[in-house]
């Protein structure tokens, strides 16, 4: 017995186009306040936007009106929390640090501020026959690292001086800023340049480039570091790094959702 052709489905597609255009009425919706500035953002017409807009209004992803503005709705704010409650740094960062790894062949860390500390959270080592004594769960200071130093060329003079009168600046090597006011020069200097340095600071022989992670507010709450030895590596050469380092920084911020940074 033969089976009988299957009715070809010749139903309509959903529409790419209109879904991009809701998506990104929805994103503009979120970072702007007026109707006028949703417009501008997304470049479409106001009778589409208005029109979408009420559709995001209807369906709880966004909330409020024309007049008033609009804000995050609470299907919208519910996805979210979701969402940010399944972020987990190590898997999200673990592909970008692998390909790093690769491109510079030098151990590769991941550390997440705890504190007036930071704990790696990943470690990737090179193909070089040494190790570095570092290993996942270690806490290292802020002010003799690189990833430590990243992380607190984003505090205010305040939150700086907050941290050196609670634990201090304690020497690790002879190498380590033990002075405040050098502190606050060197992380103005982190700050214009975009990544910071750990020449022997915190260990002798050891040197990295380091950048900062920024979570889904924003804020510098991670640091990603190139590590190596002095003798691979002498004076400042491993700031050549810097470009890499700052390149996957700012890829594992973009996952964590992270805005543009201002450069």
């Amino acid at each position: 017995m033969t089976a009988e052709p299957q009715a070809l489905d010749v139903s309509p597609a959903p529409s790419v186009g209109a879904s991009e255009k809701t998506l990104r009425v929805l994103e503009a919706a979120i970072a702007n306040h007026r109707f006028t500035d949703i417009v501008d953002d997304t470049g479409l017409a106001k009778a589409t936007v208005h029109r979408i807009l009420a559709t995001l209004v209807e369906s709880e992803f966004i909330t409020g009106d024309s007049e008033r503005g609009y804000h995050p709705g609470a299907r919208f704010l519910a996805i979210a929390g979701r969402a940010i409650s399944r972020l987990d740094i190590s898997s999200i960062a673990e592909p970008i640090v692998d390909a790093l790894v690769r491109d510079v062949d030098c151990t590769i860390h991941v550390g997440a501020l705890n504190g007036f500390e930071m704990v790696y959270v990943i470690r990737r080592d090179s193909s070089k026959p040494y190790r570095m004594a570092s290993r996942v769960g270690l806490s290292i200071p802020l002010h003799c690292t690189g990833m430590g130093k990243a992380v607190m060329a984003d505090w205010s003079p305040e939150q700086v001086d907050r941290m050196v009168a609670e634990v201090g600046l304690p020497a690790r090597t002879e190498q380590t800023i033990t002075d405040p006011a050098r502190l606050h020069e060197e992380l103005a200097a982190i700050r214009a340049r975009g990544y910071s340095m750990d020449l022997g600071e915190n260990e002798n022989g050891t040197v990295c480039v380091s950048a900062p992670i920024r979570d889904h507010f924003g804020r510098t709450t991670y640091g990603l570091s190139i590590s190596s030895i002095a003798l691979e590596h002498p004076g400042e050469s491993i700031s050549g790094f810097a470009p890499q380092a700052i390149a996957a920084a700012d890829a594992i911020s973009r996952a964590l959702g992270a805005p543009e940074p201002r450069r």
